[in-house]
């Protein structure tokens, strides 16, 4: 009697988790087909009120006369302008999460450099980094190095600020219970405080690459030979607007393909702590 009691009782949990998965796909299915649709129904329409004369096509352009403009800088070059560009943000990048990380474990770990950084640290968050363009150029010389620099200017103190705040943000409890067993601070930052921020980290990472790729074309705009943001100013100067709109669109599908990479290390990164992300 139990047996069967115990089997009807798995046989309705199964079921109803078939049904919860199979809910649940199909929402993730829904959710897909409306971000396309979005897409579609946005180019579609931009198209059509660009035809009828609702909007005007010299100034926002049409979607298939900028289709048009990245065939013809398929041969053109177009691969070079997009690699300088994607060179200079991954560096900014990277350089951003790795100094801005190392920052933040110092400020945590001396709560009395943390306390004479922060006003800075908010003032500097702040400041427009585009005023600091002359100087930078100044510093870095009229090139990569300056663009690279005015990336990192834009990323760096948000990576300082985010990392800082979740190392705070790390449960007590459990940074006392470790202490009441001997450990020191290094064993409480590697086996607590870091494990208990990798989601943090990641949110880090998920706002710099966007703003690194800002960072990337303002300092384009200011010095540059190569590059998108190159390609826009070029575009605006000669009233190139195609050339200026098929140039952001480009900036926009690096910058979705950027952020779903790092969603996508974050995915293996998590499985590896056992703590997978919440699905959006």
């Amino acid at each position: 009697m139990r047996k069967a009691e115990r089997k009807n009782r798995e046989t309705t949990v199964s079921a109803e988790r078939a049904a919860y998965l199979h809910t649940a796909k199909i929402r993730r299915r829904s959710i897909v087909m409306c971000r396309w649709g979005v897409l579609i129904l946005f180019f579609s329409a931009w198209e059509w009120f660009a035809r009828i004369g609702w909007i005007d096509s010299f100034i926002l352009s049409q979607p298939s006369r900028i289709l048009k403009t990245l065939k013809d800088l398929l041969g053109n070059g177009l691969a070079l302008h997009v690699g300088v560009t994607l060179y200079e943000t991954l560096t900014g990048f990277v350089l951003g999460a790795v100094i801005g990380g190392m920052i933040a474990v110092l400020l945590w770990w001396s709560d009395f450099v943390a306390r004479v950084a922060e006003p800075y640290l908010v003032v500097l968050n702040s400041l427009p980094k585009i005023a600091l363009g002359p100087v930078i150029i100044l510093i870095a010389g009229a090139g990569t190095g300056a663009i690279i620099f005015m990336a990192l200017a834009i990323s760096l103190v948000v990576t300082v600020m985010e990392m800082l705040s979740g190392f705070r943000a790390t449960d007590e409890e459990s940074i006392r219970m470790a202490r009441t067993f001997g450990a020191d601070k290094t064993q409480i930052f590697c086996k607590i405080v870091l494990p208990s921020n990798v989601g943090t980290f990641f949110n880090s990472l998920k706002i710099n690459i966007g703003l690194s790729l800002v960072g990337v074309i303002a300092g384009e705009f200011l010095v540059s030979k190569a590059g998108l943001g190159y390609l826009i100013v070029y575009g605006g100067q000669v009233f190139r607007l195609d050339l200026v709109m098929a140039s952001v669109l480009i900036l926009a599908v690096m910058a979705a393909v950027m952020y779903q990479s790092v969603v996508f290390l974050q995915k293996i990164v998590c499985r590896r702590f056992d703590s997978p992300p919440a699905e959006k």
